[in-house]
C-alpha cells in the first residue's frame, strides 16, 4: 500500500482539486491518503466530510497591507514547519502532492528535506509564490495554462488542467429542467451569479443595486450571495418574480445547467468548470489575491473571446448593463461557448494521477 500526502487548501479552489486527485488515486491505487491543511480553514471540514484524514497546521498568509502583523505570521510558520516535519517523519509518505495554499509550503518543504518525491499542481496562469519556491526540487509540476516556463523549469512541466468536481460533469440535466428545480420559468433567459461560499462583495453590491433592472429586462437570476452578505440579497429582491437568492447552492450542476450566462470571480477552479461545461461568462477578478492572479486568469480567456472581463473597480457601474447587453446577443453567447470549450482540458485528475504513478514506479525501481 502506498502512502500519499496531499497538502493545500484555504479556499474551494484548492480543496476541490485536491479531493478530485485523492478520489482518482483511490480508484487506481491501493493507497493510504493523508491530507495536511491550515487550522480553522474550510479544508478541516470538507476533507473529513469526503472521507479522508487531515492534520492541521497553524499557518497563515502574509499580510501585505500591515507588515507589522507578519511577526505573528512568521512565528506560526516556524511552528508549522516543526509540525510538518513530524507529520512527514511519522507518516513516511511515498510521495507528497502540493495543490497550493498556505499549508502546502511547510508540508512540501519538509517532505523534500526528508527525500520524499514531490509533485506540484499549479492552478493559475500566474504561479503562486509557494509553488515557485518548491519547484526546483519537485519531480513534476502539473499546470493548467501554457507558457508556464516563465515560472518553472520547462522539463518538469506537464499540461494537465485543473481537476473539477465530478458531479458537475456527470450531471445530465436540460436547461429547462434545471430552471424548474429553482422554480423558474423554463423558457426565460437566466443568469447565474456566484461569488464563492463567503460571497463577493462587488458582485453582491452590483446585483443589490441593479436586480430590479435585470428583472424588468425579462432576465431571471440565480444569485448566490455567500454567507457574508446577510439578508441584503433577499431584501433587494423582495417581490421580484424570477429572482432566486440563496447563500449557498448545493446543486451546482443544476445551477450551471440553468444558466445562459454565468457571472463569477476568476479563480482557477471556477474557470476550469466553466471551460469544461462550455459556459459563456462574465469574469470579475478579485483584487484581493496574490499577484493579482485572477485578472491574469480572466485575461487568458477574454483575449481569446472566451469570456468578458469586467474590472472589479468598474463592476458596480457597468456589470448589470453588461449582463443585459450580453443576454440580448445569443450569437455572441454561442461564440463565447465555442471558444471557452476549446480551452477545456478534460480528465485532469486522471492525467495528474498518471504522473503520480510514474513517479512512484520510478522511485520504486531506482
Amino acid at each position: 500500500m502506498y502512502k500519499i500526502l496531499i497538502s493545500g487548501g484555504g479556499t474551494g479552489g484548492h480543496i476541490f482539486p485536491a479531493l478530485s486527485i485523492a478520489n482518482a488515486l483511490k480508484r487506481r491505487l491501493d493507497a493510504e491518503i493523508l491530507f495536511v491543511g491550515a487550522d480553522n480553514r474550510m479544508e478541516m471540514e470538507k476533507v473529513p466530510a469526503a472521507g479522508y484524514n487531515i492534520k492541521g497546521l497553524p499557518v497563515a498568509g502574509f499580510d501585505r497591507r500591515n507588515l507589522l502583523r507578519n511577526f505573528g505570521v512568521l512565528l506560526k510558520l516556524r511552528k508549522s514547519m516543526a509540525i510538518a516535519r513530524r507529520i512527514v517523519k511519522d507518516f513516511r509518505p511515498d510521495i507528497a502532492i502540493g495543490v497550493g495554499g498556505y499549508c502546502s509550503g511547510p508540508t512540501l518543504k519538509a517532505a523534500q528535506k526528508a527525500g520524499v518525491p514531490t509533485l506540484l499542481q499549479e492552478q493559475n496562469s500566474y504561479a503562486g509564490v509557494t509553488n515557485k519556491l518548491l519547484a526546483k526540487k519537485a519531480k513534476k509540476i502539473c499546470v493548467a495554462y501554457p507558457e508556464m516556463e516563465r515560472f518553472f523549469p520547462a522539463g518538469k512541466i506537464v499540461m494537465t488542467g485543473n481537476p473539477v468536481r465530478k458531479d458537475l460533469l456527470d450531471a445530465e440535466v436540460t436547461a429547462e429542467k434545471a430552471r424548474g428545480r429553482f422554480g423558474l420559468n423554463p423558457k426565460l433567459p437566466t443568469v447565474l451569479v456566484v461569488g464563492g461560499s463567503l460571497g463577493a462583495r462587488t458582485l453582491n453590491e452590483s446585483l443589490e443595486s441593479g436586480i430590479k433592472k435585470l428583472h424588468d429586462s425579462g432576465i431571471q437570476v440565480i444569485w448566490q450571495t455567500g454567507k457574508n452578505f446577510g439578508d441584503r440579497g433577499p431584501a433587494a429582491a423582495k417581490g421580484l418574480h424570477g429572482i432566486v437568492v440563496t447563500k449557498f447552492i448545493s446543486d451546482m450542476a443544476s445551477a450551471y445547467a440553468a444558466a445562459d450566462l454565468v457571472v463569477s470571480r476568476a479563480g482557477a477552479g471556477s474557470i476550469s468548470e466553466l471551460e469544461l461545461l462550455g459556459k459563456p461568462c462574465i469574469l470579475v477578478p478579485s483584487p484581493n489575491v496574490a499577484e493579482d492572479h485572477q485578472t491574469k486568469n480572466a485575461r487568458a480567456l477574454s483575449d481569446k473571446g472566451a469570456a468578458m472581463l469586467v474590472e472589479d473597480s468598474a463592476a458596480r457601474d457597468i456589470l448589470v448593463d453588461s449582463i443585459i447587453t450580453l443576454i440580448g446577443q445569443p450569437d455572441r453567447l454561442r461564440q463565447m461557448s465555442d471558444e471557452i470549450k476549446k480551452l477545456a482540458l478534460p480528465e485532469s485528475d486522471e492525467k495528474i494521477v498518471d504522473e503520480i504513478v510514474n513517479i512512484l514506479k520510478n522511485e520504486h525501481t531506482a
